[in-house]
């Protein structure tokens, strides 16, 4: 039988979605599939609208082995299960002679758990140990949730949380998920035989295609026990958010509240000495984070050191206790023992690796008004562990709309353990960088207009003129703005100031949930949207109501972030350029996914403004401008009132 050509698959899937075949999308295939025959990587760059799951789910399912696609946002994964892979594998189905099969997978905590649904959550001691749904008053949202959850349980097939529509609070949702280490074992679980986590590490098992999440990956990656199948090939989308989220998964933190809960749930299972030493250790700890300053601990303090070896000594005595004592008289013995254990363990591994303080990891405080102070470690770097155990018996492919920094794909790649493209050596991942560009025209589509007679914003303080500024655009353009803050601060202050100056609605990040804030923004064009970090990624509104995007500031990391400030430092040691590096490379990131916001259709017409004059006169502002789309470019602030007036006259005339 001939094998079908990777041009028909592509196209018969493209016509099931009802989409058209673009140059950048069967570039993009070719060269996945060219990863896939010679066991390389590549780093692929493809623009909004050029139709990169396509690009590369085609040829993963023509593959024949399995693909592991992992992804950063809960809405790529479901897009992808729900509607990409579907539609692919019936279209595919005719040439392949078979119907390729696909899963999701997640780590075991956002799944239900059955027994501790019906056995009940082992409780802290000061609460007693009761039925969690009997103490939460019916009437309470807590209590509303629960009951909810409950009849959900029946209903359910995945017990995926994210299937419960609406969702519920954190808080909720712990009462009856379990975490991998507090998981009692399918084996050893009168519920193992029905686990939805299990059912779904079953299905990814036979499956072609496995959809997962960054953090999953990276928690295969570090702790050596594979969450994952066996696989050939690793599909990263969202790629230029992996750092973050490895970083995320490789940090550990420690409370008092924490420590104290771990002394609570192992009390019962300990002889009193055991648990006493614990108690005293968790108490010396408790003194030493009441004085705790935030910000960073380039050694560790003695005080500190003490009450860390103190902790992880009398934690590792509870751990061997553990394990030699049963007590029949405690209800549900086998839940309760996990549950502190896991809680002791996260302890003892936190207190340990900062006691030991490698150079490689950050260690810092931080204080919160109502929380008190947390003690953090991270790592320097994540980009020796992704070389190691990401690049390694299986070939990768990593992808985004924004991978090129300043003009080339180096940046990204250093971050991700590889050498310079074209490098090569004993123990150097291989691999190419692919720009196949995007199917919109920037130019004609889009302005970038920077504010170039504005004041350079400070740390500190409101910005007068540049609210003039900000008011005069939105009036400009009638209303349909979306407002990018690099501080929710800057966003509240700018919603407060405007909404006492404009007739236009502003909608601010915080004050409803973020699905009900965009829906209520795509419906009215004259509507804005204020917010931060998450709107600078997560807003796909097409067409009218989103013409005007505004940054307030070129987005680098404050100057007192422990680990960024760390990061850039340890660079600076080694000869390089850390705020390029860093502060730069992560400005660039979010100001190239900021104004992606813009341009989402061949239809759409508008303005990214940025309110700050660095970006016209910096040094580093022609690296941060050749890493955005390339819209027509201009500081003249007539010229763009004018446009933008046009744009909204346009839109007005066609009814929107």
């Amino acid at each position: 039988m001939t094998k079908p050509s990777l041009p028909d698959l592509l196209h018969a899937a493209v016509s099931a979605v009802g989409g058209t075949e673009r140059p950048g999308q069967v570039a993009m295939a070719e060269a996945v599939a060219e990863a896939i025959e010679d066991s390389s990587h590549r780093l692929i760059q493809a623009g909004t609208g050029t139709g990169k799951s396509l690009g590369y789910l085609v040829p993963a399912l023509a593959h024949g082995e399995r693909v592991v696609v992992a992804t950063a946002t809960l809405a790529l994964q479901r897009q992808l299960v729900e509607r990409d892979l579907p539609r692919t594998v019936e279209a595919l189905h005719p040439q392949l002679r078979r119907r390729p099969q696909f899963a999701m997978l997640k780590g075991r905590s956002n799944y239900l758990c059955l027994h501790r649904l019906h056995e009940g959550a082992p409780q802290d001691e000061e609460e007693g140990l009761f039925d969690q749904f009997e103490a939460a008053a019916p009437s309470s949202k807590l209590g509303k949730d629960l009951l909810r959850l409950r009849d959900w349980a029946d209903e359910t097939e995945t017990g995926d949380r994210d299937d419960l529509t609406p969702g519920v609070s954190d808080k909720a949702w712990s009462q009856i998920s379990v975490s991998s280490r507090e998981c009692l074992g399918a084996t050893k679980c009168a519920y193992g035989a029905e686990c939805f986590a299990e059912a779904a590490r079953e299905r990814a098992k036979l499956a072609d295609v496995v959809v997962t999440n960054h953090a999953l990956l990276a928690i295969d990656a570090i702790q050596g026990a594979p969450v994952l199948p066996q696989h050939e090939v690793l599909i990263v989308d969202e790629a230029h958010e992996l750092v973050s989220r490895v970083t995320g998964v490789a940090t550990g933190e420690l409370t008092p509240g924490q420590v104290n809960r771990a002394v609570k749930r192992a009390a019962k299972l300990v002889d009193e000495k055991t648990a006493d030493s614990l108690q005293t250790a968790s108490e010396s700890f408790e003194r030493v984070m009441e004085l705790a300053l935030p910000g960073r601990l380039e050694e560790v303090p003695e005080d500190l050191l003490y009450a860390l070896m103190a902790l992880r000594d009398a934690a590792r005595n509870v751990i061997s206790a553990m394990g030699a004592t049963r007590d029949k008289s405690v209800q549900d013995e086998d839940a309760v023992r996990k549950q502190a254990l896991a809680a002791v363990e996260g302890v003892h591994s936190v207190a340990e690796r900062i006691a030991n303080h490698s150079e490689y990891d950050v260690v810092w405080y931080e204080r919160h008004d109502r929380f008190g102070a947390t003690l953090r470690v991270a790592p320097l770097s994540v980009s020796g562990l992704l070389r190691e155990k990401l690049f390694e018996d299986r070939s990768v492919v990593l992808t985004s709309a924004t991978l090129k920094l300043g003009g080339d794909f180096n940046g990204v790649a250093a971050s991700l353990g590889l050498s310079p493209e074209g490098v090569e050596g004993d123990d150097v991942p291989i691999w190419r960088g692919l720009d196949v560009g995007s199917p919109f025209d920037y130019p004609k589509q889009g302005i970038l207009y920077v504010a170039k007679h504005l004041a350079t914003p400070g740390r500190e303080g409101t910005r007068g003129d540049m609210m003039d500024e900000l008011a005069e655009l939105i009036e400009a353009a009638g209303g349909r703005t979306l407002g990018l803050f690099s501080s929710m601060r800057g966003a509240k202050a700018a919603a407060e100031e405007l909404r006492g100056r404009l007739d236009h609605p502003i909608l601010l990040q915080g004050e409803e949930t973020l699905g009900e804030l965009i829906k209520t923004f795509s419906a009215d064009p004259k509507t804005c949207l204020f917010g931060t970090l998450s709107l600078w990624q997560g807003v796909d509104v097409p067409g009218p109501s989103c013409q005007l995007v505004i940054m307030d500031r070129i987005p680098f990391p404050r100057p007192d972030d422990p680990l960024m400030s760390a990061r850039q430092k340890s660079v600076e040691e080694h000869g390089g350029n850390g705020f390029m590096a860093v502060a730069a490379t992560h400005a660039a990131l979010l100001m190239a996914q900021g104004a992606g916001r813009l341009v989402r259709a061949s239809g759409d017409r508008g303005v990214v403004a940025v309110l700050d004059p660095r970006l016209a006169t910096a040094r580093y502002g022609s690296f941060l401008r050749a890493t955005l789309p390339d819209f027509w470019y201009t500081t003249d602030r007539n010229q763009v009132r004018r446009s933008l007036a046009a744009i909204d006259a346009t839109a007005q005339a066609d009814g929107t």
